[in-house]
Order: structure tokens, then C-alpha cells, then sequence
């Protein structure tokens, strides 16, 4: 089964370079988290920092457009300006929800 609700932003350019700085993903998720009670900041479920096949992604619920359209923007457009790849998450199984 295809995850076909979440996108991946992979940490490569257009032009197949490898975008700096090499924590964009960390940096990015830490600006839509939040600090909760216990004084610990947790990611928010629709943009998660991500490591597959040893290149650093971000992982965005497509829910996440009707839910937050303003965070969705945002995301979305950083990816964007910085021609970093946008596709479907193609990871199937148990393998969805490890990052």
C-alpha cells in the first residue's frame, strides 16, 4: 500500500545538487513546532524531519493543506524557491511511519 497522503521534499535540488544547509529539514519542521507542557519541543504531526535511503527529507500530510493552509504555503514554498524535489511518498508498510 502507497502512502499517497503525505509528500516527501527530498534534500536535493532540480539540478541534482544537495541543498545546504544540511539540518534545512530540522530547521524547517522546528519553525511548526510547538513546546508542550513537559518543556519539550515536538514536531507537528504534518511535517516531519525524515531520513530515507541516507538523504535528509521532510515529510508533509496532505492533510495538512485543508487543516493549516498558511503552514502548508509556507512548506510548500520553501521547497519551491529552493528547487528542492516534491514527490508522493512511495514508502510502503511499516516503513511510512519510521523516519
Amino acid at each position: 500500500m502507497l502512502s499517497e497522503d503525505s509528500l516527501v521534499i527530498t534534500g536535493i535540488q532540480e539540478n541534482g545538487k544537495k541543498f545546504r544547509p544540511s539540518d534545512w529539514a530540522e530547521r524547517l519542521s522546528s519553525t511548526l513546532a510547538s513546546f508542550h507542557p513537559d518543556n519539550r519541543l515536538r514536531y507537528s504531526s504534518g511535517v516531519q524531519p525524515c531520513m530515507i535511503e541516507g538523504e535528509y527529507c521532510l515529510i508533509v500530510a496532505r492533510w495538512l493543506q485543508a487543516a493549516d493552509p498558511a503552514a502548508y504555503d509556507y512548506v510548500m514554498g520553501f521547497a519551491q524557491a529552493n528547487q528542492l524535489r516534491i514527490q508522493m511518498d512511495r514508502r510502503a508498510g511499516a516503513r511510512t511511519l519510521s523516519c
